[in-house]
Formats: structure tokens, C-alpha cells, sequence
């Protein structure tokens, strides 16, 4: 195996770095904190504790919106600081080849934004390889997709859901919903505030979710905290498991109507795959509580989950990483 490779899972919500023969050396939140508009003032993790609570001179944000690299300046200061840190600020990094996963269903233009994230005077890469998100979810899984078995897969990330079927080891169709588990937490959030003239934010909205949220009917109440619009004032709110429900289900439905739409464009024998086998799910977003029910009334297909859904990806890539096997999986940014 080359010890020179790095792969990288650029989620809308987290960053996952693989080095060859090492495994993951980073899993941090995708968040950059910038002070006065110049001076990176923390990255990953750190940043993101500042999230919704910084003065109006430091900028806390996500640079990756909706699956594509949306702040191209401030990713690739992100990267640098990063691998940077992974090589403990001495610049072992450069000559390395860079293994990065890429949504299927996005532009050249877009994909070329991650080539430019990564390249810089300081890291000079080798080489920057692009393997598509959903055949290194499909190996993440520990699918064998170089064979002629039809899969379909669908990714529920934090912004976006890929759904994908693949056969020999390459994607018949694919398509990118921006809809993730940042929109469940909006849902949330409004409803709150519709109903009970009550203000919360995105990280409570997301306990809201973990803890009572789910896809099909749940029973179960939380209390949360934040601020009555009302009388301007910080208070507490009892919530109920069913009105989350309610709050989410719309923007579920739109996610089961483009599968649907996939599977109904997909060939007939890779049809009759995918009956047998059912549908493949993983994203971070699909440990919502009922998404299995909820998939399988709409699809009548049955449902495979992964124990860690948010690293089928990092995994694929591990997999793929010095593996000859999997080199017609991959694909160079420069013979593009």
C-alpha cells in the first residue's frame, strides 16, 4: 500500500481524513470562525462550539452548502489548517496523492472547486484522484459493486440525500435532493415558533430531533430552551414526540417521492436486484428514529442499514486506497 495517500470525506456537516495504512486521522466539524473578515480564528470542532453564539465580528460558518463548496476561499483556508494539523504544522504533507469523494449529480465547475481546495503552494499534492460519494458509500457498506448485482443506495446527509443505483461498479443514475437533516431541524425550529411563538436554535433543534424525532408516530415529550418572541424573554417549552413528527414528515415525503422517480427510470433486471435486496441507507441523517418504517411503507422495499452511517464513505475510500482491485473506480482531475 502507498503510505503517501489521504483520502477526504467533504461533508456539509463534518470533515473525515484517511491516511494510507493509518486509517482515519480526522473527524472534525466542517465550521471555519473568522475574525474580522481575516484571521482564522478556529477550525472543526473548536469553531463549531462557537456556532450561534459569536459577536457579530467573528463569522462562524459552514463553507460546504448543499453538497457543493459554496465559500471556496474560506474551504481552502479549512483544508490547509487541517492537514496542517494531521502533520503537526511542519508540512510532511506535500507529494502526497489526495483520494476525495465527490457528489455524482453536481457540475464540472463544482467538482473542480474541490481540486482547487486542496491545491496550494504549501501542500503541493501529487496527484488529487475524485472517487464518486456513492461508490464509496456502496464499499463503505461492504457491497461487492464490481459485479452485475444492481444496488440503490441513498445517502441522508446533513444537506443533501444522494440516491443512487449502481451496477459493475459504476452509477446508472443518481441524483442529489437538497434536502438533509439540516431541513428537519428547520421544520423544527418553525413549528416552534408558528405554535408556541417560541425561539430555539439549530443545535437544540437537532437534540429535538435525536431524542424524540422520528419518521413514523413516536410518543415521548422533551424541554427545551430559548426565547418567547412574545415577551422577549428567555424560557422553557415542553415539546411532544408527535407534533416533531408532523413538523418533518413534508420534507420526508419529497425525499420518498425522488426515490420513486429513480426506481421507476431504473432498467427492469436491476430492478429485480433491488427488490431482492432492498435498499442500502447510510448519512448521519438516517439515524432518525422510524426512517426504516417510513422508507419501506412508501417503497414497500426492505431496508439495510450500516452501524455507523456517517463513515461508509471514509470507509469506501479506505477500502480503495492502494487497492488495484478498485482502480476503475477512480478517476484523475487532471484527464478531465
Amino acid at each position: 500500500m502507498n503510505h503517501k495517500t489521504l483520502g477526504i470525506d467533504f461533508g456539509t456537516s463534518t470533515i473525515k481524513i484517511v491516511k494510507g495504512g493509518e486509517g482515519v486521522v480526522l473527524d472534525e466539524k466542517n465550521v471555519i470562525a473568522i475574525f474580522r473578515k481575516t484571521e482564522i480564528l478556529a477550525i472543526g470542532d473548536e469553531a463549531y462550539e462557537m456556532y450561534e453564539k459569536a459577536p457579530a465580528n467573528i463569522q462562524v460558518s459552514y463553507p460546504i452548502k448543499n453538497g457543493v463548496i459554496a465559500d471556496l476561499s474560506n474551504m481552502h483556508q479549512l483544508m490547509i489548517s487541517f492537514l496542517d494539523k494531521i502533520a503537526a504544522g511542519k508540512h510532511k504533507l506535500k507529494g502526497y496523492d489526495y483520494y476525495l469523494a465527490i457528489p455524482t449529480d453536481i457540475t464540472e465547475v463544482e467538482k473542480r472547486s474541490y481540486f482547487d481546495a486542496i491545491v496550494s503552494s504549501k501542500l503541493k499534492p501529487n496527484k488529487i484522484k475524485m472517487v464518486e460519494k456513492p461508490v464509496a458509500d456502496a464499499l463503505g457498506m461492504g457491497l461487492e459493486i464490481l459485479d452485475s448485482t444492481g444496488v440503490l443506495i441513498v445517502d441522508f446527509g446533513a444537506n443533501t440525500t444522494e440516491i443512487s443505483v449502481l451496477s459493475l461498479g459504476g452509477i446508472i443514475f443518481s441524483k442529489l435532493v437538497p434536502i438533509g437533516g439540516n431541513d428537519l431541524d428547520e421544520d423544527i425550529i418553525m413549528h416552534i415558533k408558528r405554535k408556541y411563538n417560541f425561539v430555539i436554535g439549530q443545535k437544540t433543534a437537532e437534540s429535538i430531533k435525536k431524542n424524540i424525532g422520528s419518521a413514523t408516530y413516536a410518543e415521548g415529550t422533551m424541554t427545551v430552551y430559548g426565547r418567547n418572541t412574545i415577551s422577549g424573554l428567555p424560557g422553557e417549552l415542553e415539546v411532544n414526540a408527535d407534533e416533531i413528527n408532523e413538523a418533518i414528515t413534508e420534507h420526508l415525503q419529497v425525499i420518498m417521492d425522488n426515490i420513486k422517480v429513480i426506481l421507476e427510470r431504473t432498467p427492469p433486471e436491476v430492478s429485480a436486484d433491488i427488490y431482492k435486496n432492498g435498499v442500502y441507507v447510510t448519512g448521519g441523517s438516517s439515524r432518525l428514529a422510524g426512517l426504516d418504517e417510513f422508507i419501506t411503507g412508501a417503497t414497500k422495499l426492505k431496508v439495510n442499514f450500516n452501524e455507523q452511517p456517517e463513515n461508509t464513505v471514509i470507509t469506501g475510500l479506505d477500502a480503495i486506497i492502494g487497492n488495484p482491485k478498485y482502480t476503475k473506480l477512480i478517476s484523475e482531475f487532471g484527464d478531465r
